[in-house]
């Protein structure tokens, strides 16, 4: 066979293909939203209550398995049983779910990805992710198996520590001796801030550290625990008054002699603050106070 014809031939094997393709493709998209309907469908049955609406969208054969007590029980009238005790023990229960894919296994088996959330009156609401299967019968597309794993629920502490956002960001305290530079920022889910500093005298840094504020849920307090790079270390409790906060520290220094401070911060905007240092002592003996100091966001 020459090019040619190999070229005409190949041609031709394509012109027959395309619309078999095009017909598959439009079968694919019918079945996907026809299988986006049932779960519809079955949202809105759990939120009926309606357990043998429920269990008529099963296939006659499938399986269920309790995600909570991992009981499995067999066919839809077994299924319809299960529901109905589930629906009567979460009264008030309204189930939501989201699409997240659906992938054809073959013309008549599909499998949805899916993120599903219970929600129950006067609790926290219960997610978990889920993969159905489901199986064209007589045209109609009836779920076969379902697993379910919960979703962890990451805490977050945001809510607590949103006040003292506005010192996210880098602030620069200076005078004609030294430099002092802190940089705050949040950590990964919000539950705690961070604030590195330096102290730079001339162009020597003289001392580092980094301090960690978060949320304490056993106390229901503010805390923050504070290191620097000389061997002291320390932990505050922090109190909110009017727009300052009150930071009540102690702490120990290098050489083992124990310190105590109120440091207050004072909120002027989002770009700018001011820190005072009162009652400081050291092994007991009182210190003088450090008057307040305006520091600004670089």
């Amino acid at each position: 066979m020459s090019i040619k014809s190999w070229i005409l031939t190949f041609a031709a094997m394509a012109s027959l293909l395309s619309p078999a393709i095009a017909q598959d493709k439009d079968r694919q998209a019918t079945d996907e939203a026809a299988i986006r309907k049932a779960v519809e469908a079955y949202v809105s049955a759990f939120n009926r209550a309606d357990a043998k609406g429920l269990a008529a969208l099963w296939a006659p054969e499938a399986v269920y398995i309790n995600p909570d007590s991992g009981e499995e029980v067999v066919g839809r009238d077994a299924i319809e049983k299960q529901f109905a005790a589930i629906l009567t023990d979460a009264k008030g229960a309204k189930l939501e779910a989201t699409t997240v894919s659906i992938g054809f296994v073959s013309p008549s088996v599909a499998v949805e990805q899916g993120m599903a959330k219970v929600i129950r009156p006067d609790q926290e609401p219960e997610e978990s992710q889920y993969s159905a299967v489901y199986m064209k019968r007589d045209g109609q597309w009836l779920l076969d198996r379902v697993t379910e794993e919960a979703v962890d629920v990451v805490v977050s502490h945001y809510e607590q520590l949103k006040d003292l956002e506005w010192m996210v960001g880098k602030w620069v305290d200076q005078d004609e001796e030294a430099t002092v530079i802190t940089e705050c920022n949040w950590t990964r889910n919000n539950n705690f801030l961070t604030r590195s500093f330096t102290v730079q005298v001339g162009d020597q840094i003289d001392m580092a550290g980094m301090q960690i504020i978060g949320w304490d849920p056993s106390t229901k307090q503010i805390r923050s625990w504070v290191f620097d790079s000389d061997g002291g270390f320390g932990q505050a409790i922090w109190s909110k008054k009017g727009s300052s906060w009150h930071v009540q520290q102690t702490g120990v220094l290098p050489d083992g002699r124990k310190s105590s401070a109120v440091n207050i911060i004072t909120y002027i905007d989002d770009n700018t603050c001011t820190i005072e240092s009162v009652n400081r002592t050291v092994d007991g003996e009182l210190l003088p106070s450090v008057a307040a100091v305006q520091i600004i966001k670089n």
